[in-house]
């Protein structure tokens, strides 16, 4: 392979990018959520509601979507890979630390610090990818990766919901921090070296036009405003999830809340099948298909049948990993040069989602309980459909030149 070759499908070198990002996805979303479904026992242990509860994950990922803004800029200076090697490390060494606080106040301030750390792997990879990976090869790395990130959050929850039912919270994360460090080594030893970044003198100066730069491109907003949208519902749905399930009529254990999380599963699968479907016929009837199949999902999350609920909860996470996978390539095609900070933006827009209108639901929550996050998630499922169906036809003129588009 030549040494200016991109990285193409079945190679040696896509096997080890592959491995190595999807580790750091899984550890990244790992730390990030393993939280989730210890709400609840903070609630208990520290006295607090269920919406001041919510903030050890809104902290952290409002944090993330600002501090994304600046390591994207790092990255263009020092690399790709020392950024987000330095920003797996560190967030695997909070997360120990967390484990030891007894303090609420203490917890968010090392949650926050949690968000700044975790900024690296996000906001990096995807243009690692981009610039590295062959563009027939892309929709499938890309998949690959987002499945990590989707593996990740499910065993990080599922890890610290089942450890904490035994030994408590803070066995819970802590054995998600072990799990990091370990994947902060694939990371180091197996990402290849890059080969089309080019080092760039950091302007802050210049930022704010060069980021102004990107909204020249009239369908990129559009997709800024899907990333916020469906990151802020399906976190909205797995926050209080768990309190619903807990509380009676059903009366779960946290060990079976921990286990719905095992639906992740289907994201792994989704964002991969989805990222290759758009290849073929067009990414926005497959990114409006993802808001579909969310807003499927919120329906039967509103019955009260544990099958319904578990059917529903996998098509909203099955829609929700197939829309970013895809949401997340297409920022990347269509930017340009400008590609790292449009991938800023989106991570921006879909991490600030979450924190938001997480944080939000639990207003919904504690007014009218499950059905308020229901309609809640509800409604911005719809504006993500109308943002969808208006991306679709907004430069592409329809499904045949968006085909054209992905195609080419």
């Amino acid at each position: 392979m030549s040494e200016q070759a991109h990285i193409r499908q079945g190679s040696p070198e896509f096997r080890r990018a592959v491995l190595a990002l999807f580790m750091a996805g899984f550890a990244t979303f790992g730390v990030l959520y393993c939280v989730q479904p210890l709400l609840p026992g903070f609630s208990s242990h520290f006295g607090i509601s269920a919406g001041n509860s919510a903030l050890a994950l809104s902290v952290s990922t409002g944090v993330l979507a600002v501090a994304m803004l600046v390591a994207g800029m790092v990255s263009d200076r020092v690399g790709r890979r020392p950024v987000m090697v330095v920003s797996l490390l560190s967030s695997a060494l909070l997360t120990l630390a967390i484990a030891l606080v007894d303090d609420w106040s203490t917890l968010l301030v090392l949650r926050t610090l949690l968000g700044l750390s975790l900024s690296g792997v996000p906001a990096v990879a995807m243009t690692w990818l981009v610039e590295e990976m062959d563009s027939r090869s892309l929709g499938l790395a890309m998949g690959l990766y987002i499945g990590g990130n989707a593996v990740g959050g499910m065993s990080g929850r599922l890890i610290a919901g089942v450890v904490a039912d035994h030994w408590g919270w803070r066995a819970g994360i802590a054995a998600v921090g072990v799990i990091a460090l370990l994947a902060t080594l694939a990371l180091w030893t197996q990402l290849p070296a890059s080969r089309h970044f080019r080092a760039q003198r950091a302007e802050p100066m210049q930022m704010p036009a060069r980021f102004a730069g990107v909204f020249a491109d009239a369908a990129l907003p559009w997709l800024f405003a899907c990333g916020f949208l469906l990151l802020g519902v399906f976190v909205t749905l797995y926050n209080y999830l768990g309190y619903h399930l807990l509380a009676p009529p059903y009366g779960l254990s946290q060990t079976v809340v921990g286990l719905i999380f095992s639906v992740y599963l289907v994201g792994s699968v989704s964002s991969a099948w989805m990222g290759q479907l758009a290849g073929r016929v067009g990414r926005g009837p497959v990114l409006a298909l993802s808001f579909g199949l969310v807003l499927a999902g919120i329906v039967l999350l509103t019955m009260p049948w544990l099958p319904a609920m578990a059917a529903g909860i996998a098509l909203a996470t099955f829609g929700f990993f197939g829309g970013h996978s895809v949401a997340s390539s297409w920022v990347g095609v269509r930017a340009g040069a400008l590609r790292a900070e449009a991938s800023a933006l989106y991570l921006f827009s879909y991490y600030l989602g979450s924190s938001v209108l997480g944080a939000a639901g639990g207003v919904f929550y504690t007014h009218w309980g499950w059905a308020g996050v229901c309609v809640f998630c509800l409604l911005l499922t719809l504006g993500g459909l109308a943002a969808a169906w208006r991306l679709w036809h907004l430069l592409e003129g329809g499904a045949r030149s968006e085909l054209l588009e992905a195609k080419g």
